[in-house]
């Protein structure tokens, strides 16, 4: 584990962790389904090369859900602010990198380059999802409405972890134990990955983004994401893509040092 710090916001003490090192700060902004925890074996793979930080946004893993109007752009300069980062690099999974790619257009002053994987784009166009992808829509509305919050977990590791063409169970141990313990809280907090938003449309301002990006997908994730994830990159001005073979949606926890590889090869400039 890192060394733990709270950063006291209006309507929530964020709650997060360093692990220091020499040069460049990375930010680990993690996905909708998990918290800081899922970012530890590859923050402790970083350092000491860089100094890794990663925090809970509101509603998730040790931070409470918000009593206030925020936004999570606001509460990543807080982060930044605190590690006294003028620029720093920040690595995002899902709607984290979405967050991330929002920050560069938002702060670019404060942003120095962008590992996203599996990327959450805010504006993006809805996508047209695969037989397998459609079966899991269904099966969790049903559970939705069903109130049955261990079967939304069940089914929401399978598809995230697993992924969607995979066998349950693809993916066990820690892992998976982590990953379920993750959602669980979030689910319990009902926490909505639309809240803090800053009405940023990335989709129609990838052009303006004008520092590296590495934009990564695992191989056995939702198809339309691996689309996505090839089509941002090519939109982007210094975008990379980069495929992860025999994992899904959530590389980090099957494969922490391919995803260490991933970011500290993405700030040696390849």
């Amino acid at each position: 584990m890192g060394e733990r710090f709270v950063i006291e916001r209006e309507g929530c003490d964020l709650v997060g962790e360093r692990w220091p090192g020499d040069g460049q700060v990375v930010v680990l902004l993690h996905e909708g389904v998990s918290d800081r925890r899922g970012w530890r074996q590859v923050a402790q793979r970083l350092a000491p090369r860089v100094t890794a930080v990663a925090y809970d946004r509101r509603g998730y893993g040790a931070s409470a859900v918000s009593t206030s109007p925020f936004t999570h752009v606001g509460d990543l300069l807080a982060v930044l602010d605190r590690e006294e980062a003028g620029r720093a690099w920040l690595a995002g999974a899902s709607a984290g990198g979405g967050l991330a790619l929002d920050a560069a257009l938002l702060v670019p002053d404060r942003v120095a380059g962008l590992v996203l994987m599996g990327t959450a784009v805010s504006g993006a166009p809805e996508p047209a999802l695969d037989p397998d992808t459609q079966r899991f829509d269904a099966l969790l509305d049903a559970a939705i409405a069903a109130g049955n919050l261990d079967e939304v977990n069940r089914l929401e590791t399978w598809l995230w972890l697993d992924g969607p063409s995979s066998p349950e169970g693809r993916v066990g141990g820690e892992a998976r134990a982590l990953a379920t313990d993750m959602n669980a809280i979030i689910l319990r907090n009902g926490a909505r990955e639309e809240e803090g938003g800053s009405s940023v449309d990335a989709w129609r301002r990838l052009a303006e983004v004008r520092v590296p990006v590495t934009v990564a997908c695992g191989q056995l994730d939702a198809p339309f994401l691996l689309a996505r994830s090839r089509q941002l990159a090519g939109r982007l001005v210094k975008g990379r893509y980069c495929e992860l073979p025999g994992v899904a949606h959530q590389p980090y926890l099957e494969q922490p040092g391919q995803v260490a590889d991933l970011v500290l090869g993405a700030l040696d400039g390849g």
